[in-house]
């Protein structure tokens, strides 16, 4: 499946052009690897997304094309979310 579709279909990122968008800027890696929006999934991948000032990982735990919203969070599995450090060492 299609990085930018799985991030849609799992509501990682709500809208297909955002998830495009957001892979596109190099905000998101696959297994470590900066990924283009057609970049493959497969079960088992680790994912990481930038969503502003924090890092969230996720393992891919099941692909579908299509799923209800209550379902959704089934296609994957936590496994951190943490803030990103400032460079500059200034908190504003």
């Amino acid at each position: 499946m299609r990085l930018d579709k799985f991030l849609k279909v799992s509501r990682l990122i709500k809208r297909r052009t955002v998830a495009k968008d957001v892979s596109e800027q190099g905000r998101v890696l696959i297994n470590g690897k900066e990924s283009k929006p057609s970049s493959n999934v497969k079960i088992g991948d680790e994912i990481t997304v930038q969503f502003g000032q924090k890092l969230v990982t996720v393992r891919v735990e099941k692909l579908v094309e299509t799923t209800r919203k209550d379902e959704a969070a089934g296609m994957y599995t936590l496994l951190r979310e943490e803030p990103i450090a400032r460079s500059n060492g200034l908190d504003w």
